[in-house]
């Protein structure tokens, strides 16, 4: 939030002014009035040919959704033309090409990443009202041009109109394909999207508010527990190791010694991975502890994993260089020796680690769940206890968005699909655009918040994560068996899936809003098909069909402590009927 003051002082400094240049940061006067001044910098780079970043949102947010793109970029972009106009270069126009980075997981370090790039924007639409000398058509050539790199933006972005909806498609997405990284990255936003604006349709079903609780309460699980849907889909763990099952002694010891046996082997390979792992460990701890300090901004996790590990890194290798150069006498051949030693340390690290990790978190995972299913069922959490882990923690409202500005996204036009914490029904219109909660409702994500108690012992937790997948797998089953047998229903769809996959805008001329007093053309709402969305996923490697029995298959034993109302439950869900009991709040 601070960096645009902090750097702004840093040129104030020669030595560190000249660092910030070489690495090719451009200094910008923002107290000036002057709006030539003021992109003097980006007139002398673009003046030469070369590319200027920028992030037009202002600011680095955690939101379900793109919330504001600021007017800098539009500003900087026709200023230079204006430039260009009057004489001040005769170089190459000026062409914006939005780039848009998209996370498979955005918490996660090394996650995969989708860097995608909208269509260039040039500015042969806006120059003429930019430069005509009306008054008032500067700034509505500004906001058009702004509206149009927003619309890019949101196009190659995943955006959903509330947390809500968010997760519950985020764990569709796991429970269809198992592994995110089944999904080809070239379109794992565009599968994204289609699931978000599924669950974005008021009224989908007559059950679809239960259907997205039971996605939601397994999600919230998994986060209170630390799990992960592809950690419980790959255990190692038997069918014959359910306690609900008359299976003979004998068959459940095999199974334990098979698990045993598995572990034991992890133990043996870790001496070969135990010395750079016991070097790195500081860093692993550090980078944890940048992760804590920002917990609830989900952009930020990641970076401070990355930036804390390799503080101590900086002074890891350089160390285990001078230690290894002493030891060979600070000969100059010596230095050469223990660079390479060092390079090929940090290398065998980077290749064992993510296969030991993944290897041990499947071991831990697996006798966490072996433990907290074999415990007495007195031991698990009551419902009534487990209820403020049911419902996902929202990240807090962040305070430098212009929230009064922000305008209703494109990928989810008309009736907003209700919050699973609102008390509205799945068709009730929104009255105003601050009546969504991902927009301007602090007040909601404090209270969910606040409803977060301290974590109990995961094996209190684990009988009702594992039934909560069950669950959650036999909703988003019976979620498309309604879908298959309404082929023709209509599901909301953001236009650029429509232009792409095929389906129908309700209106092509969009419709004009005003944004700031300007008015800027939305884009028009649209629909697909219900067979051409399912037909969609499942040529993307959806696994729709076995859902149900592939979950139940895997490990169905361990049911919560009230597992006698389950088939209520179930039957709820496939019927449409209302909110599951043992999910009401």
């Amino acid at each position: 939030m601070l960096d645009p003051a902090v750097l702004s002082s840093l040129f104030a400094n020669p030595t560190v002014s000249y660092i910030l240049t070489s690495a090719g940061n451009i200094p910008v006067d923002r107290k000036s009035n002057d709006r030539q001044k003021l992109f003097k910098g980006t007139f002398e780079a673009l003046s030469k040919d070369l590319a200027v970043a920028l992030f037009p949102e202002g600011t680095s947010y955690t939101e379900p959704r793109i919330m504001q793109v600021k007017d800098g970029a539009a500003w900087a972009a026709l200023e230079y033309t204006k430039w260009v106009e009057e004489g001040g270069n005769k170089g190459q126009p000026v062409t914006i090409v939005p780039a848009a980075i998209v996370y498979t997981n955005k918490s996660k370090y090394r996650s995969r990443v989708v860097l995608e790039f909208g269509r260039p924007i040039t500015m042969h639409s806006y120059k003429q009202e930019f430069l005509s000398g009306v008054e008032g058509a500067p700034r509505s050539a500004v906001k058009r041009l702004t509206a149009a790199i927003e619309r890019e933006l949101t196009e190659a972005t995943i955006n959903a109109p509330d947390w809500d909806t968010l997760y519950a498609a985020r764990m569709a997405r796991d429970l269809l394909w198992g592994d995110e990284s089944s999904i080809n990255l070239d379109e794992f936003t565009a599968v994204s999207q289609t699931l978000v604006d599924l669950f974005s349709t008021p009224g989908l079903t007559l059950n679809i508010i239960a259907i997205k609780k039971h996605l939601l309460t397994y999600y919230s699980l998994l986060q209170s527990t630390h799990l992960t849907n592809l950690v419980l889909e790959s255990l190692p763990l038997s069918s014959s190791l359910d306690p609900s099952r008359p299976v003979p002694f004998p068959s459940r010891l095999l199974t334990v010694s098979h698990l045993v046996i598995s572990t034991l082997d992890s133990l043996i390979r870790l001496p070969l991975f135990f010395l750079p792992l016991v070097v790195h460990l500081p860093a692993y701890l550090m980078a944890r502890v940048g992760a804590k300090l920002v917990e609830d901004e989900e952009e930020t996790q990641a970076q401070n994993k990355v930036v804390f590990g390799l503080l101590f890194l900086f002074l890891c290798y350089p160390a285990a260089f001078f230690f290894v150069w002493a030891f060979l006498k600070y000969t100059p051949v010596g230095a050469l020796i223990a660079a390479f030693i060092v390079f090929l340390f940090a290398s065998y690290h980077t290749k064992l680690v993510n296969d030991n990790y993944e290897h041990a978190k499947r071991l831990v995972a697996a006798w966490r769940v072996l433990v907290g299913v074999w415990l007495p069922e007195r031991f698990d959490l009551s419902i009534s206890a487990l209820s403020q882990y049911t419902t996902p923690q929202l990240p807090p409202a962040n305070p430098w968005i212009d929230r009064s500005r922000v305008r209703s996204r494109s990928s989810t036009p008309g009736p907003r699909s209700p919050s699973l914490s609102d008390n509205t029904t799945p068709d009730a219109p929104s009255t105003s655009p601050t009546s969504n909660p991902s927009v301007a409702a602090p007040s909601d994500s404090g209270e969910r918040k606040s409803r977060r108690k301290r974590r109990p012992p995961s094996r209190k937790l684990i009988r009702h994560v594992l039934q909560a997948r069950i669950e959650a797998a036999k909703a988003l089953s019976s979620l498309f068996e309604q879908l298959e047998g309404a082929p023709e229903k209509q599901i909301r769809a953001s236009s650029h899936l429509v232009r792409a996959y095929g389906g129908r805008l309700d209106n092509q001329q969009g419709q004009l809003t005003p944004q700031g007093g300007v008015p800027v053309v939305d884009e028009p709402a649209g629909w697909r098909s219900a067979r051409e969305v399912i037909a969609f996923l499942r040529k993307r490697g959806a696994k729709i069909g076995n859902l149900e029995t592939r979950v139940e298959g895997e490990w169905a034993a361990a049911l919560s402590s009230d597992g006698e109302g389950t088939e209520e439950i179930d039957s709820d869900v496939l019927s449409g009927n209302s909110t599951p009991p043992s999910l009401a709040q």
